[in-house]
């Protein structure tokens, strides 16, 4: 977004702001209750929801986004709707039949493994789990938040090779280790994604121009918004799976713009978070029919907002770094 021409006053993002919390049906990147700031633009409903520990300069790129979409006609769509992943997270094996039956109809599922003090066996049980479940036509693949080392990546993938992965995704943390990791394994025809890689990376596209990934995990939110996120794919030129960051219906439906405007979409996209979720702001929610989700602007419901209200406590620190990120995005379009 150009936020010397678009960025709107503090006041009327405030004006309708509402700061939710949303419990987890399990817990999820150390977390069992999701926060977000939602607010309501000349286009619709929008959301601000960067992770708690991330620094303000990092959350202000969310809130670019949120603007974006809030205030900004999007690109145009060429699908009406979109095929979603199942999430896993690192679950005990035993818990990945209950997880997966909330994602209806999805072939594809993500498994979160190099969770912080389990072990390999532990994401080996949890994979094969997945596969028993989804049987031999199902899509798995594999996510570890850059967790490992390249020799423990490789290690990792030569484990969980048997259960037919679809691809890694950031199974190293920097460029320079995935690039090593992907000429190891690709004998092996498991193809290397990168996320944080581009959406926590001053140059995004780093990853594209050393040859570290076979494709692209994008996020609408974390890279700026649903034009800036078509700008990085189009000049990566590789494919490009849409994910979410855990957002509410509100901020799926903000995902779902980005992957329907891409012009080849080839993959299932992890857009069926809300499924993660036991409440949401609107009813229905934006959860998985028939393994899809539909595009479209989602309107919050005044009642679901009210009973998901955050704490004072927290509604204040949240409406606090709102505040911070838009003088730091005011700042940006002033140098």
């Amino acid at each position: 977004m150009s936020t010397s021409t678009h960025l709107p006053p503090l006041d009327d993002i405030l004006a309708t702001a509402h700061v939710v919390a949303l419990p987890l049906a399990a817990r999820f990147r150390g977390i069992e209750v999701r926060e977000a700031v939602l607010f309501q633009g000349p286009e619709g409903w929008t959301e601000f929801s960067p992770f708690a520990e991330y620094d303000d300069t990092e959350a202000a790129t969310w809130l670019a986004a949120a603007i974006d979409f809030g205030w900004m006609r999007q690109p145009a769509a060429v699908r009406s709707e979109i095929a979603v992943n199942a999430t896993v997270p690192a679950v005990a094996a035993a818990s990945v039949p209950a997880i997966l039956a909330r994602f209806d109809g999805c072939r594809t599922a993500k498994v979160k493994v190099a969770e912080p003090g389990q072990r390999l066996v532990d994401d080996v049980a949890r994979v094969q789990a997945v596969r028993e479940a989804m049987g031999p036509e199902g899509r798995i693949r594999v996510d570890a938040n850059g967790a490992w080392n390249v020799d423990e990546a490789e290690h990792a993938i030569h484990a969980l090779a048997e259960y037919d992965l679809e691809y890694a995704e950031q199974p190293c943390a920097s460029v320079e280790e995935l690039a090593e990791l992907r000429r190891r394994v690709k004998y092996m025809g498991i193809p290397i994604a990168a996320d944080e890689s581009v959406r926590k990376a001053s140059d995004p596209l780093a990853v594209a121009r050393a040859g570290a990934a076979d494709l692209l995990v994008i996020k609408a939110q974390p890279l700026g918004g649903v034009r800036r996120a078509l700008a990085i794919v189009a000049e990566a030129g590789l494919p490009a799976v849409v994910s979410s960051a855990l957002d509410t219906s509100i901020g799926l439906a903000m995902g779902a713009a980005l992957a329907a405007a891409l012009p080849s979409l080839d993959y299932d996209c992890g857009l069926g978070t809300a499924s993660l979720l036991t409440a949401d702001v609107t009813a229905p929610p934006l959860l998985p029919r028939g393994g899809v989700i539909a595009v479209g602007r989602i309107e919050a419901d005044p009642a679901l907002l009210e009973a998901h209200a955050a704490s004072a406590e927290r509604r204040e620190w949240w409406l606090a770094r709102l505040s911070r990120c838009h003088a730091e995005i005011s700042a940006r379009a002033a140098r």
